[in-house]
């Protein structure tokens, strides 16, 4: 994860410093002890030719111990990766132990240039093992090389090695003190650390996995960060680009998401739930911007971390409720104007129809007679739409399968008059059960399917598809169980530019002479089953609308 400047939280803590691990320390030692047994054979040999033999053979007996010794310790704590327990590590210390006092022991004793070892020893054991066992490690190393001046060397005991015991003693409490202390600092430094990893990689995946873009620019306006939410919605890969301008990348993809930034840097000052447009691979969809600034350096201008994320949904879940709101008040207003006009409609036209067949009534009056009656039975007929469209409403909800109304309503569209010739109608998919009432979907898919016979034309094509809901055709904040998709496609022109975003309300028609209720109707239908209708109209591309029901979480069939 990159973090802005390239600071990543903890990176202190790694460097910090701290007592090398047993398994290093160890090496060491097995390294340092096979070293120390073979410089001192070889000086012995070749400098010191006087020595007697079993001086020179007692040395090289300690240098193929220690070889031995030492391959097989690698061999247990490096190969086989076994802990280095307690037990061993005073098998260790007793051996090394050893191996110093018979070097000391044949260099002179308490004369010998050798007898500070005893010290490195200590200090080992005191860093490797607790304080009361490095203790013990002491006062044996220090009983050992006491008895052997006093056993070998006699003349040699005097004060100086009381002050050599005295100075083991001393590296062993201190050295074991400094230990415990830093030992304790340590582990207290790897819990910290371990908790900052975490944290860290909690917040990495958090920002690698939210739906959320990410970009963070420094003053200069180059990239510092960005995550693969952003990448997804800028269509383009950030990686290679840290570090780099990122002002062409944004300018070309949403001009206003860059002058935010830029407002930001300038006066900075963030920019709260502000809303704009972004445009991708020829895609323009809304976009929702928060944008925050922060002062990395006095007298430099703040990098700017900006927060965007597409709200397609959510723009399509609040239209859904704003043509949900509007569609009930028109419905309500259409029951009431369809009952106040229809009584004294059919007034009009049963005065006319007298008046039109009084004998004084000549052609003119008969002839406008007819119109009025004509235009009066159009007008009952609308006003019949008008209170269909205010009682739409599920009155007899049963378990149905979807695929057979659509056939149903597909059969209807095909001896229709207004059904061009040629026209093909094809419906496929799963047969899937739902509750619903049939007579309500059933005008739903007669109302879809018209629709697209008569935008496709004289031989076009419509087809009916009924399948299972895929999860990113559900905008955000809608739950539905087990969703179902109605879809019906055909091949037309596509709708009108200037009527899309009006398509469902009423009295909006595309075609001559319609009366613009039959999506209203199809949106209220379905609204009344709890689902949702939408479209998609690519210009010249025919146009597809699905209906999108809660289904019943039942096995699913094929169906042809």
């Amino acid at each position: 994860m990159r973090w802005i400047g390239g600071k990543v939280i903890g990176a202190g803590l790694e460097r910090a410093p701290a007592l090398p691990n047993a398994h290093r320390l160890l090496q060491w030692v097995y390294v340092g002890r096979v070293l120390l047994a073979i410089v001192v054979f070889v000086a012995a040999a070749f400098y010191f030719r006087a020595q007697p033999p079993e001086v020179l053979l007692a040395l090289a007996t300690a240098a193929i111990a220690s070889v031995i010794v030492s391959a097989g310790s690698a061999w247990y704590t490096h190969v086989l990766r076994a802990p280095p327990r307690q037990t061993f590590l005073y098998s260790q210390s007793l051996f090394d132990v050893a191996l110093v006092t018979t070097i000391v022991h044949l260099t002179g004793g308490a004369d010998s240039d050798f007898s500070a070892l005893y010290i490195l020893v200590i200090a080992v054991s005191a860093v490797l093992m607790p304080v009361t066992s490095g203790l013990l490690v002491t006062l044996l190393a220090s009983l050992v090389y006491l008895a052997d001046i006093v056993w070998w060397h006699p003349i040699q005991v005097s004060v100086r090695v009381g002050l050599q015991i005295l100075v083991f003693l001393s590296v062993a409490v201190a050295t074991g003190w400094l230990a415990s202390r830093v030992s304790a600092v340590g582990a207290q430094r790897e819990v910290l650390q371990k908790e900052v990893t975490r944290l860290r990689l909690e917040a990495s995946d958090i920002l690698r996995n939210i739906r959320s873009g990410i970009v963070t620019v420094d003053g200069a306006g180059n990239l510092l960060y960005a995550n693969p939410a952003a990448e997804e919605l800028l269509g383009v890969a950030l990686g290679p680009l840290v570090g780099r301008p990122l002002v062409e990348v944004l300018q070309a993809r949403s001009p206003w998401l860059w002058a935010a930034i830029v407002a930001t840097q300038r006066h900075g000052q963030g920019i709260v739930r502000s809303e704009g447009r972004m445009v991708v691979n020829g895609r323009s969809f809304p976009i929702g911007l928060t944008t925050t600034a922060l002062e990395m350096e006095p007298g430099h201008d703040p990098s700017v971390t900006a927060i965007f994320v597409d709200i397609t949904d959510q723009k399509r879940l609040e239209e859904m409720h704003l043509r949900t709101e509007r569609l009930e008040a028109v419905a309500e207003l259409s029951s009431s104007l369809a009952h106040e006009i229809k009584n004294p409609l059919a007034s009009i036209r049963s005065s006319v129809e007298q008046l039109a067949r009084s004998a004084r009534a000549n052609a003119d009056e008969r002839f406008l007679a007819h119109l009025v009656v004509r235009e009066s039975d159009r007008l009952a007929r609308l006003l019949t739409e008008f209170l269909d469209f205010s009682r739409v409403r599920v009155t007899h909800s049963r378990e149905l399968d979807l695929l057979t109304v659509a056939r149903a309503g597909a059969d209807v569209v095909r001896r229709h008059p207004d059904c061009p010739p040629g026209t093909n109608i094809a419906v496929e998919g799963e047969v899937l059960r739902i509750e619903g009432d049939e007579d309500l979907l059933h005008r739903v898919v007669v109302n879809l399917v018209l629709n697209g016979v008569q935008a496709a034309g004289e031989g076009g094509r419509v087809r009916v598809c009924v399948r299972r809901a895929r999860g990113d055709e559900i905008p955000i904040g809608v739950r539905l169980d087990d969703p179902v998709v109605l879809e019906v496609t055909d091949n037309g022109p596509g709708v009108a530019e200037e009527i899309r975003e009006r398509v469902f309300d009423p009295f909006v028609s595309g075609r001559v002479g319609g009366s613009g209720l039959g999506l209203a109707i199809v949106q209220r239908a379905v609204q009344a089953h709890r689902g949702f209708v939408l479209f998609d109209s690519p210009a010249g591309r025919g146009t597809t609308f699905s209906v999108v029901l809660p289904g019943r979480a039942a096995q699913a069939s094929a169906g042809a």
